[in-house]
């Protein structure tokens, strides 16, 4: 664990990223959510698969307002939660986690802005689905960890036994966060 972590030890249980967050890629992540790119996804989810845990019981994607899926088409962390759950036989859900109210863009907010920005924004459709379980939280970039950490505090909340952070890349500097 890092200073940061063993200072304020977080609520899940680790975070799992395919690739260090960088040019390709970004060029890739930005390509899906912003380029309607979505056989990308399946690109991901294939680099994603072996970081899979074992005891996985339910992939859940990280939820997009419903005016941003309206306007952007598609959630890009469901169609990736989707390819994995075909490559790797494990259950999923996309309306388990729900973001019940927008949020300003996270792009260029340092930790603490994307905390608050993101605090309070998401429900669980149906607590009865995760309660007990594994649950597998999946996204397309890692970036200070708001949203994930606002994720699992609703997921754990309802009752799930673990909540893992799986994602495509992993910001490892905050200087190249977009």
């Amino acid at each position: 664990m890092c200073g940061a972590c063993l200072r304020d030890p977080p609520r899940h249980a680790g975070v799992r990223a395919a690739v260090a967050y960088g040019p390709v890629p970004r060029a890739l992540a930005l390509r899906l959510k912003y380029g309607g790119r979505i056989a990308f996804s399946e690109t991901m989810a294939l680099r994603m698969r072996r970081l899979l845990p074992a005891e996985a019981e339910i992939l859940v994607p990280v939820p997009l307002h419903r005016w941003r899926l309206w306007s952007r088409g598609f959630n890009q962390a469901a169609l990736i939660a989707d390819a994995l759950a075909t490559l790797s036989g494990t259950a999923h859900d996309r309306t388990l986690l729900v973001r019940r109210r927008r949020t300003a863009v996270l792009r260029g907010l340092g930790g603490r802005q994307r905390a608050s920005a993101v605090a309070g924004a998401f429900a669980i459709t149906a607590a009865q689905r995760v309660v007990g379980k594994a649950v597998v939280l999946v996204d397309d970039v890692y970036t200070s960890g708001a949203t994930a950490d606002a994720c699992t505090r609703v997921l754990l909340r309802a009752g799930a036994r673990s909540v893992t952070i799986l994602c495509w890349a992993r910001v490892l500097s905050e200087d190249r966060d977009d």
